[in-house]
């Protein structure tokens, strides 16, 4: 039996990881929960699983969360709040494997106090090895602790490479929807609005992350993490635009093989995948994730267009870089999103915030996750800066 945390237990991966927890109820347990803002969820997972342990983002929430549960007269869960919540609920002794869904650096100090105490990490947040990848994969070589991706792209690389050696491979490929705007001219890209953006083609996921995939700066954010992962460099790392979605990612060996993973799109398998590495368990009768192969009769492959989306060529040119640059990208990121989503900025003006913040940003290597926050909040204050610059009456245009 593996006892779980779960970090970002409200969200997607958070709630797909609980419904695995249903279905193997022999195989894995959750004992600890940091469930962010989302007070109706968290109360129904208490409810659920009785946690010995549950984190939410505020003192008040946490408060509320209280009076719930005594109302209902459910007790023995001990309920925390903040970053320390997030920090304890990851390194609670019992757990063997903490799984990391927060998203954004919300979740950098938790999962990295979760590598540093030896636990087993299910990968979830690309914003971790994103922003400090070099400090967390240095701490799970120290502390012996295997990183497993459940992101589905580098959750692919991983199964494919275990058909060769790691000095036996040639290059990745990640594997890229092209989002909603994968055939929209470049000329309509300045009267894009949030609800298009929102309407990603394949997968269901938060607003962040969905419209990351617009921008493409999802791939972006993928390519960094699969040169960490991986311990590649940024041009053997590539991305192709595959409509379907079927091929998850591929990876080529030095001998002209190329070995591709292929599933049905649905988190649960590289969730599960994680949680049971070493070993493969069978879903049948239990959770139905069997591909249907007539889905193979079609399969396109096409080249990124870098000029119709600069989120992926900024994101190439930080991994190349690293240190703050990758900080700030994702940083950068993150509010320009926020910003576009709020009306504050045209579409295009995501990728011109983020250009003109990594041209503020000194090369600068951090040396601890101090170093790590204190620059993404100095990206950050750039980034409102530039966000702050763009007017509304000329908002159809980019900075």
């Amino acid at each position: 039996m593996k006892k779980l945390a779960i970090l970002g237990s409200t969200g997607s991966i958070g709630t797909s990881t609980l419904s695995i927890c249903e279905s193997f109820p022999d195989r894995y347990l959750p004992v600890a929960l940091a469930a962010g803002s989302n007070i109706d969820v968290a109360f129904a997972q208490c409810e659920r699983w009785r946690p010995r342990v549950i984190s939410l983002g505020t003192e008040v929430l946490a408060d509320a969360l209280k009076t719930r549960l005594k109302s209902a007269g459910i007790t023995g869960i001990e309920v925390v709040y903040g970053t320390p919540g997030s920090v304890y609920v990851a390194t609670l002794p019992e757990v063997d494997f903490v799984v990391s869904a927060i998203v954004g650096v919300a979740g950098l100090e938790a999962t990295y106090a979760a590598v540093c105490a030896g636990k087993t990490i299910g990968l979830a947040n690309k914003e971790c090895l994103v922003a400090a990848g070099e400090l967390i994969l240095a701490a799970a070589k120290k502390h012996n602790v295997a990183l497993l991706p459940i992101d589905s792209e580098h959750n692919a690389v991983h199964q494919a490479m275990r058909g060769g050696s790691p000095n036996e491979v040639k290059q990745v490929w990640l594997t890229a929807s092209g989002g909603p705007f994968r055939n929209t001219p470049a000329a309509d890209f300045v009267h894009i609005t949030p609800a298009q953006a929102l309407k990603h083609p394949t997968w269901v996921m938060g607003q962040r992350i969905t419209i990351d995939s617009a921008t493409m700066m999802n791939k972006g954010f993928e390519v960094i993490e699969a040169c960490r992962l991986f311990h590649l460099p940024p041009d053997r790392v590539r991305v192709t635009i595959h409509p379907q979605s079927t091929v998850h990612s591929l990876v080529e060996f030095v001998d002209g093989s190329i070995l591709a993973q292929i599933s049905v799109t649905d988190m649960r398998l590289p969730i599960l995948y994680a949680l049971a590495y070493p070993e493969r368990v069978s879903v049948e009768g239990k959770v139905p994730l069997t591909f249907d192969l007539a889905k193979l009769s079609q399969l396109d492959f096409f080249e990124p267009d870098l000029s119709r989306f600069p989120c992926l060529r900024l994101a190439y040119e930080a991994a190349a870089t690293g240190g703050d640059a990758c900080i700030a990208l994702n940083a950068a990121d993150e509010i320009a999103v926020a910003a576009f989503l709020a009306n504050e900025i045209p579409f295009l003006g995501i990728p011109s915030t983020i250009e003109k913040v990594l041209s503020l940003t000194p090369a600068h290597r951090p040396a601890s996750i101090k170093d790590v926050l204190a620059a993404d909040s100095a990206a950050r204050e750039r980034a409102r800066e530039v966000v702050g610059a763009f007017s509304r009456p000329t908002a159809g245009a980019a900075l």
